[in-house]
């Protein structure tokens, strides 16, 4: 059956994101607010097939802050990468700089407001991403880093990668942790209905020493391993 669901699900929401990324390619001349409409018309439609068409159950444990905060997300497949703008109201998401060359795609992102990570240009790329996320911060918008750096296999806890504490200090955010649990059933060719969940974890204030916030976030995004 999730051979079955899988090769249903590939041509669907593929040929309905030919239109809908081709729809905020057009929307880029329009404004911010109807390409970001477009945007979670997107992710929307990603969530309505894996839930439709593979049979997952999306559940949210908690509820997740309005405003600028610093969602620190755990990242176990692409599912949560696209269903970012369903689960938040026009999250600004850090995301690896190789992304925005797409062709198409890339241009549209940096006009939504994700924020290029350069992770082989040290402090020069730390500041460049300070400025993107503060002028994020000024639009009333929050904030997502998935902070161990790429994709994890579910049950595993690496390292935080450094740049989570950098930006932790400097922009003065609460931190809001994230637990998810979609690598069983979605990161793999042939996807499994199941539930994946969300956690959402109890606010971090800023200020705290490294050691204490990395600690914290590790344990919160990990909560379902």
């Amino acid at each position: 059956m999730s051979v079955l669901r899988s090769l249903l699900y590939y041509p669907v929401f593929y040929i309905g994101s030919i239109f809908l990324v081709s729809a905020s390619v057009a929307a880029v001349p329009l404004g911010s607010a109807r390409l970001r409409k477009v945007v979670r018309a997107w992710s929307r439609w990603h969530r309505w097939c894996v839930v439709h068409v593979l049979g997952v159950e999306v559940a949210v444990e908690g509820e997740p802050p309005d405003g600028p905060v610093l969602y620190a997300i755990k990242h176990e497949s692409l599912f949560e990468a696209i269903d970012m703008p369903a689960f938040l109201n026009s999250p600004a998401v850090f995301a690896k700089q190789e992304l925005f060359k797409i062709p198409g795609w890339g241009h549209s992102a940096l006009q939504y407001g994700l924020i290029p990570v350069a992770r082989d240009e040290g402090a020069r790329a730390l500041r460049q991403m300070i400025t993107k996320a503060r002028e994020r911060i000024a639009e009333g918008r929050p904030l997502v880093i998935f902070p161990e750096g790429t994709r994890v296999a579910h049950g595993t806890s690496p390292e935080l990668q450094s740049g989570f504490a950098g930006l932790y200090k400097l922009l003065g955010l609460q931190v809001v942790p994230v637990a998810v649990n979609s690598g069983p059933l979605y990161h793999r060719l042939w996807k499994r209905s199941g539930r994946i969940t969300y956690k959402i974890g109890e606010p971090i204030p800023p200020g705290l020493p490294r050691e204490e916030i990395e600690a914290r976030v590790v344990a919160a995004i990990n909560a379902l391993n």
